[in-house]
């Protein structure tokens, strides 16, 4: 077995006591439903990246909805963390805190989600012309099922609403900017009767694009007929989600900022963003150094443990460039001592097998759940190494 040297300090922390302290904060004023209200800032931050989130936490007025539109748990975390990354562009985390969704409730956003009606589907249905919103094509009802599926594909899977608070003079927070994600579906999948089969259609990626950016043009023109919203500045970003069966997520194409007092999308930012799973042969063939390195990583883990193959990993790329790597080891631990043998040496691993430049992070389980989390950030010295207890 190869012989690491051991470095550094792990921290081993225990879930118990591990929560910050609030204790320092401040009080600030915000509107909430037309009157006014004592919010509380955290004095304590996680890091300069992340935006502090105002107290009491007021859920999304849409939750949950993200949870039944997207396919995979992948593409739902991608979407929601990806999001206030590409906030960023636009707001700073230093002058900004952040909220969920309170202006768009599940019921719009659900109307949104819809085909458009015609309007002998609408006598048809007996609808109010007037709540006949969907941002999704029509349907003729009519015709061959596939040709019509084929030219008429659901494009926009989910709408999320972002707002981002800023802290006035005399001591108030107020709305400073919203960012609204468009979920764009790469593949449209649909029946062709009740309880049958389900067929699927392929979504060209440039007209995907051509279609989003349409959407997000309607959706910019009903934002700023919203009170709150004629005159902040707002972001729009389009988000394609990857088919039912991936175990990558999918990846933001591009973004835009509309200044305050603008009702049209100028500019669009287009974004190089990508997942591969290692090891997989679209990883071999696109990154062959950086599956060569994973390769490296996963037989110095399979030589600790012999007849082990469970190591996968998740990659994330931007102007093809890796920025980060999550790892998840499944291994069957006989012990506490064990685990903590293993967990030490593959955190030597890391610091061995993965440039400093990348961020990784290592999730190794078992039968019983959690064992131990690895977490080297970009550029870090030691890793912090977390072991359940």
């Amino acid at each position: 077995m190869r012989k690491h040297s051991i470095f550094g300090m792990i921290l081993i922390l225990l879930l118990a006591g591990c929560a910050p302290s609030f204790k320092d904060k401040q009080e600030v004023v915000q509107d909430t439903k037309d009157k006014k209200e004592t919010a509380i800032i955290p004095k304590y931050k996680i890091s300069d990246e992340y935006y502090q989130t105002i107290l009491p936490f007021e859920p999304s007025k849409a939750r949950g909805l993200v949870v039944s539109n997207l396919n995979t748990r992948y593409d739902i975390e991608e979407f929601e963390n990806g999001l206030m990354r590409l906030a960023q562009t636009q707001f700073d985390p230093e002058d900004y805190l952040f909220q969920e969704g309170q202006l768009l409730d599940s019921s719009t956003i659900s109307s949104w989600l819809n085909r458009k009606y015609t309007n002998s589907q609408l006598k048809e249905k007996d609808k109010d012309a007037s709540k006949n919103l969907g941002l999704n094509p029509v349907d003729p009802g009519k015709g061959d099922i596939d040709k019509r599926n084929e030219e008429n594909p659901i494009y926009l899977a989910h709408i999320l609403e972002h707002n981002y608070l800023v802290k006035t003079k005399d001591n108030s927070v107020n709305l400073g900017g919203v960012v609204i994600g468009l979920a764009l579906n790469s593949v449209h999948y649909y029946q062709k009767e009740a309880f049958g089969a389900t067929y699927e259609q392929k979504i060209d990626s440039k007209k995907l694009k051509q279609e989003g950016e349409k959407i997000a043009a309607e959706v910019l023109k009903r934002l700023r007929k919203m009170d709150k919203l004629k005159n902040v500045p707002i972001t729009i970003a389009l988000f394609e989600q990857n088919e039912k069966s991936s175990v990558v997520p999918g990846n933001f194409i591009s973004y835009t900022n509309i200044d305050k007092n603008s009702d049209n999308i100028g500019k669009w930012t287009n974004l190089n963003e990508e997942y591969f799973l290692f090891p997989s042969a679209s990883a071999e063939k696109k990154h062959r150094d950086d599956v060569s390195a994973f390769t490296n990583f996963k037989e110095d883990v399979e030589e600790y443990f012999p007849n082990f193959n469970g190591v996968i990993g998740r990659a994330f790329y931007m102007d093809d460039q890796l920025q980060s790597l999550n790892i998840d080891i499944p291994i069957q631990f006989y012990g506490n001592s064990e685990a903590i043998g293993f967990t030490q040496y593959v955190a030597g691993l890391v610091m061995e097998r993965f440039p400093k430049y990348i961020a990784v992070q290592v999730s190794i389980t078992s039968v019983n759940g959690p064992e131990a989390l690895i977490v080297r950030e970009a550029n870090q010295d030691e890793p912090i190494v977390h072991i359940y207890e």
